[in-house]
C-alpha cells in the first residue's frame, strides 16, 4: 500500500512539473515579448506587408479586431482578394484564382479560423481563454535547441511553439489545421523581432514553406496597436 502510494505521489509530482515547467517557459515568452499587462491592453492589430511567392510580390493587409473579426487584404496581379473571418460567419473572394463572387466559408473552416480573432495570439492568457498546454522538451531548430510547448485551442485545434531559451521569442510554429475533410500541418518560421512603440516585441519576417525549394515569405513594413477598426470592414462587399 506503501509503495503505491509512493507511486502515486511521484507520478503527480512529475505532472506538477510539467505543468509547471510549460508555465515558466510561457510566462518567460511573455515577459520577453513586452509583459502579459501590455498584451491585454490590446484590442485591434493592423499589420501591412508584403510577401513573395516563386519571384511574385504580393501587398498584404492583415487587421485584426479581438473577438470581433480578421480580415486579410491580398493584392496580386492587380487583383484585389480578401478573407474575412467573424466569430459566426467566413468568406473567400480570390479573383486571382477565378473567384466571380465571395464564397462562404464552411462552419468548420469557420471553427477553425477562431483563433485569427486574437490579435495577441493563443499562448497570451492561455487558461482564461479557456486552452491547455504541455511542455514536451527541446528539440533542435536550425541549430537552435528550442523549448517546446504543444498548445490545444478550447475548439480542438493544436498548435506547438518552438521558443529560443537565450530570447525567449517563438521562432517556428507547427499548426494542425483540417481543409476539405484533410489534416495538414502547417509549418511558420519568425525572426527580425522589432519593438513597437507599445513596448511589444513582433516578428517582421515570416516564412511558411509551400513545397520543396520555395516558400512564401512576408515582411511585415508597418504594425498598427489598438488603431481604430470599422467593423464593417469584417462584411461581404456588394
Amino acid at each position: 500500500m506503501k509503495l503505491f502510494a509512493f507511486f502515486v505521489a511521484a507520478v503527480f509530482a512529475t505532472a506538477s512539473v510539467k505543468a509547471q515547467t510549460a508555465d515558466e517557459v510561457i510566462n518567460k515568452h511573455i515577459e520577453a515579448i513586452g509583459g502579459l499587462a501590455n498584451w491585454k491592453k490590446v484590442t485591434s492589430v493592423v499589420q501591412t506587408g508584403s510577401m513573395t511567392v516563386q519571384g511574385m510580390n504580393i501587398d498584404l493587409t492583415i487587421t485584426t479586431l479581438s473577438g470581433k473579426g480578421s480580415r486579410q487584404d491580398i493584392v496580386a496581379m492587380g487583383m484585389t482578394n480578401y478573407m474575412i473571418v467573424t466569430p459566426t460567419e467566413g468568406w473567400r473572394f480570390f479573383p486571382i484564382q477565378g473567384q466571380q463572387a465571395p464564397e462562404a466559408m464552411t462552419a468548420d473552416d469557420v471553427k477553425e479560423s477562431q483563433d485569427m480573432l486574437d490579435p495577441s495570439g493563443t499562448l497570451v492568457d492561455y487558461k482564461a481563454k479557456g486552452h491547455s498546454v504541455e511542455f514536451l522538451g527541446k528539440e533542435d531548430v536550425d541549430g537552435t535547441e528550442c523549448l517546446k510547448i504543444k498548445l490545444t485551442q478550447k475548439g480542438g485545434k493544436v498548435e506547438t511553439y518552438f521558443i529560443d531559451p537565450s530570447t525567449y521569442f517563438i521562432v517556428k510554429t507547427v499548426s494542425t489545421i483540417k481543409a476539405n475533410g484533410q489534416e495538414a500541418e502547417v509549418f511558420t518560421t519568425y525572426s527580425n523581432y522589432q519593438k513597437t512603440p507599445e513596448g511589444l516585441m513582433m516578428p517582421m519576417s515570416m516564412s511558411i514553406p509551400l513545397g520543396p525549394g520555395f516558400n512564401a515569405d512576408l515582411t511585415v513594413a508597418k504594425v498598427e496597436i489598438n488603431k481604430a477598426v470599422d467593423e464593417s470592414i469584417f462584411k461581404v462587399s456588394k
